[in-house]
């Protein structure tokens, strides 16, 4: 068993270390027939409220943002494979070979090195591919490898802030529902056993689904929370000042409520830049539709 690198998931009153570095065991059992949908939602210019009153690294505040537009959904395989074709882009993964996969009977925080693993088997390429997981968010990538699709594509990853506001689809609360999590199983895919020692399918994934399997948020954005963390732009104050950290936030088809918890819109992580998670993805954001 290897560790690598660690994801640190900043909390208001503690840090959680999250050892992984890697990638998305894509076993999926479908319970809902969902489509990929990569259009854009237009997020007006205006003062937001985001936060939490007392969490220590995202204090509540107000903010202003100019208009921006976010993506409906996260960036699939399908997706991330147009552009591996178009530009015969290698991940870090591949180059590095240092993805962390997961698999049921391990200890809470604790992931798998798999230098097989990368975006196309994300569990490794003993452990089957993605074949038929096209519409699933692409997954064992790292924050560099987010950016180079971006740029691409001629788009960018949403700032910390724009995606707390888009995430929050109006609300002042913790979710976008309240402040309560009792409704999560109608909005995200997480891990909803009590620990990670057995296989979870409770909600019909044991990792990833397919993007839009759950309900949206009143903007019409699906899987803001679980599915897979997103990468954003950004800095923490917290941040160290000899290494650099980028962030992600949402939370994770791996996030339980006993572990990790971060399928909110509050909470932010931060990890390695490149790194890879099987349990990290992205979703694109715009300035202007031009």
């Amino acid at each position: 068993m290897g560790s690598n690198k660690a994801i640190v998931l900043l909390r208001s009153r503690a840090f959680l270390s999250l050892f992984a570095s890697g990638m998305l065991v894509m076993l999926s059992f479908s319970k809902l027939k969902a489509q990929p949908d990569s259009a854009l939602v237009k997020i007006p210019a205006g003062t937001y409220s985001i936060g939490g009153q007392t969490h220590q690294l995202n204090p509540l505040r107000k903010i202003s943002l100019a208009t921006f537009y976010i993506a409906k959904t996260e960036v699939t395989n399908l997706q991330f494979e147009e552009f591996v074709r178009a530009t015969a882009y290698r991940t870090d993964a591949e180059r590095l070979g240092n993805a962390m996969v997961f698999e049921p009977g391990l200890a809470e925080f604790k992931w798998l090195r798999d230098s097989t693993a990368f975006w196309r088997f994300p569990n490794g390429t003993g452990r089957g591919g993605i074949e038929h997981k096209m519409n699933h968010p692409v997954t064992s990538i790292s924050y560099a490898d987010a950016e180079a699709y971006c740029k691409w594509a001629k788009v960018r990853l949403p700032g910390l802030d724009e995606w707390e506001v888009a995430s929050r689809a109006g609300a002042k609360s913790t979710y976008f529902w309240g402040e309560g999590h009792e409704q999560i199983g109608t909005y995200a895919n997480i891990w909803n056993a009590r620990d990670h020692l057995s296989a979870d399918v409770s909600d019909g994934y044991m990792y990833t689904s397919p993007v839009a399997s759950f309900k949206a948020n009143a903007f019409g954005l699906y899987d803001m929370y679980g599915n897979v963390f997103e990468f954003c732009e950004g800095s923490l104050k917290s941040d160290p000042k000899k290494r650099k950290v980028v962030h992600a936030r949402g939370g994770s088809w791996w996030c339980s409520r006993n572990s990790c918890g971060f399928f909110n819109s509050v909470d932010i992580g931060r990890v390695n830049p490149h790194s890879s998670f099987s349990n990290q993805g992205f979703r694109i954001a715009k300035t202007t539709l031009n």
